[in-house]
């Protein structure tokens, strides 16, 4: 009877305070354990393939209007904004000492974005070249062995595309080892399937000399006999970079493992810069000791 004389009494007691929001949360279920989580993150990763990592560097991005050469529109700017400077200062009245310095200015930057595509061709060597066009017989080749892994071909298939956008190449043609990737504008015989093809790209450039080269063969000038029969009518410049093995860390020697191939339709195609480059690209094709 004294245990139930200390109760309180049952009127006084309040009940909890909660919180009006509290009833408009929705129900969750449980989480996992944390290693639970874990485990399912890693069976993920382990499961699905590596992102790809896309190499933009060689990717032009255009306007996309059709006919329109977007290389020479920083002159087409040049020249309507030095119109426009031009019939500013025919329409005003008496101008002044500053509108004459800012017109003056402005005629000057207007010069300098028309002239700028024709010093852009001067520093990139592209004004001396003297392309030619190319023959009517010449089609467009692209060549790949089929045995090749995937990131083989990607290798092979970003190389090429490189080598023919930025440089004055018409032609290219990389060999690693028994491996050949052709693409650009070549003469092969007619009718061929594609592994006749890789064989007869072989077969002629073991007549024209161009296996186990040990340094590179620059010809800036030629003639369509030079070379035998492998190189396509029209071409006025080779250039044979070899693909070299790293010097074997007993010996110091090294030995060829391939070559890449490039041919232009232009006189003195190939400047100092660019053979520097073409010599790094095909640095990596060197197989791996």
């Amino acid at each position: 009877m004294a245990l139930l004389a200390r109760a309180p009494s049952l009127l006084h007691l309040q009940p909890p305070s909660i919180p009006a929001n509290a009833f408009l949360l929705p129900q969750t279920t449980p989480r996992p354990p944390l290693h639970r989580r874990r485990l399912s993150a890693r069976v993920r990763a382990a499961n699905s393939d590596p992102p790809q990592q896309v190499n933009l560097s060689v990717l032009r991005f255009t306007l996309g209007i059709p006919g329109l050469d977007e290389s020479y529109l920083p002159r087409w700017i040049g020249l309507g904004f030095g119109a426009l400077v031009l019939l500013n200062h025919l329409l005003s009245p008496s101008p002044t000492s500053a509108q004459l310095r800012s017109e003056a200015l402005g005629l000057c930057l207007a010069a300098f974005s028309a002239a700028l595509p024709y010093l852009g061709r001067f520093l990139e060597g592209a004004g001396a070249a003297g392309r030619v066009p190319l023959p009517e017989g010449s089609r467009q080749v692209f060549v790949i062995p089929d045995d090749l892994s995937a990131a083989q071909k990607e290798d092979m298939a970003w190389a090429t595309y490189v080598l023919l956008q930025n440089t004055n190449t018409t032609s290219v043609l990389i060999a690693v080892g028994d491996v050949l990737c052709i693409r650009g504008y070549w003469d092969p015989p007619a009718d061929i399937p594609k592994n006749a093809m890789i064989e007869w790209f072989k077969s002629q450039m073991e007549q024209a000399g161009l296996v186990n080269l040990s340094s590179a063969l620059y010809l800036p000038s030629i003639s369509d006999t030079q070379l035998g029969k492998i190189l396509p009518q029209g071409i006025l410049s080779v250039l044979a970079q070899p693909i070299v093995s790293n010097a074997d860390p007993s010996s110091g020697e090294t030995k060829a493992e391939g070559v890449i191939l490039l041919a232009s339709n232009a006189n003195y195609a190939y400047s100092e810069k660019d053979r520097v480059w073409i010599r790094a690209v095909a640095n990596k094709f060197r197989r791996a000791q």
